[in-house]
């Protein structure tokens, strides 16, 4: 019975969301414009349920850099409405749009001319009839067996916010880049880390000479700890490097004789390397197909910047 009853509600908000597909027409177009022509914040209100969802439409429009925040429409009409200023945009949430609360923001919208997008699921409604650009929410109904709980009409709202959403972040031109710079905390931040972010610079990065004899390569490797070195010119260009894995292969074909030989006669040429500015993610993706535990950060020069190696991205609790 519990089942049947949580698939009936599943499958009213899913219809719920698939009926607003149709409803994608100009005023929506407008709604993304309105947000995008926004100088100031974007105001999202809304009392009780959508209220709710008001907030959560605001963190996305912050996240995706447009700033914004949640105004109560009640606190709004006990000193709060001085957040709401020349520029910004006021969003507001309502299924009945007769909402008394946010009625009573308008006369303070129309003094600052502020602009108004409203969704509701009426489209006569007081609210839908007072803005600027009406987004059609509304919904059969209710996912709630009594029809009275806030369920499918919540639903489409926070859909519909998040496909504002989204086709503002398009509109905008909004990159991973500029979301990394957002969301540097957390288990996000962690997947948007550069390359440049982990890896091991300056003195950290193990280096010899092409003609450094061997010995003196096994000792820069031990030094390190990193499970290899780079073979540089005297200005840092890269020429190579060498692995724990280089060596056995080595020592399996020469022996000892190896001691002999000089860092250029031993190492791997044009060795697999990634930008600086790369995420991290993607890094481990690249050390994973290559089958290998580090990868080389040179700038366009060619000159040797960093070393990646698979335990930054352990300790990152990437992997």
């Amino acid at each position: 019975m519990s089942r049947d009853t949580a698939r009936k509600v599943l499958e009213i908000e899913a219809e719920a969301i698939r009926e607003l597909i149709p409803r994608l027409d100009a005023s929506f177009d407008r709604a993304v414009d309105l947000l995008l022509a926004c100088s100031g914040r974007v105001v999202v209100t809304g009392m009780g349920k959508s209220g709710i969802i008001a907030q959560k439409i605001s963190a996305t429009l912050s996240s995706i850099g447009t700033p914004s925040l949640f105004l109560h429409p009640s606190e709004a009409t006990h000193g709060d409405l001085g957040r709401i200023v020349k520029g910004d945009v006021v969003l507001a949430v309502s299924n009945s749009g007769d909402t008394g609360e946010l009625l009573g923001l308008l006369p303070w919208l129309k003094r600052l001319a502020v602009p108004l997008l409203a969704l509701t699921g009426k489209p006569r409604s007081p609210l839908a009839q007072a803005a600027d650009v009406h987004v059609d929410v509304s919904v059969r109904l209710e996912a709630c067996p009594l029809g009275l709980a806030p369920t499918a009409s919540t639903t489409a709202a926070l859909a519909m916010g998040d496909a504002l959403s989204m086709a503002l972040l398009e509109r905008r031109g909004f990159t991973v880049d500029d979301f990394a710079v957002l969301h540097p905390g957390g288990r996000l931040g962690k997947k948007l880390q550069r390359v440049e972010d982990l890896m091991h610079t300056g003195d950290d990065i193990p280096r010899v000479s092409p003609a450094a004899p061997m010995k003196d390569v096994l000792f820069e490797m031990t030094r390190k700890r990193l499970g290899l070195t780079t073979v540089v010119e005297a200005d840092g260009t890269l020429l190579g490097m060498l692995s724990d894995g280089d060596l056995r292969r080595q020592l399996e074909r020469h022996g000892y004789a190896i001691l002999d030989k000089s860092a250029a006669e031993c190492m791997t040429r044009d060795p697999v390397r990634v930008e600086r500015h790369e995420l991290a993610t993607r890094a481990l993706d690249l050390m994973e197909s290559r089958r290998i535990t580090a990868l080389l950060v040179t700038d366009e020069k060619g000159r040797i910047e960093g070393v990646l190696h698979l335990h930054d991205l352990w300790k990152t609790e990437m992997i």
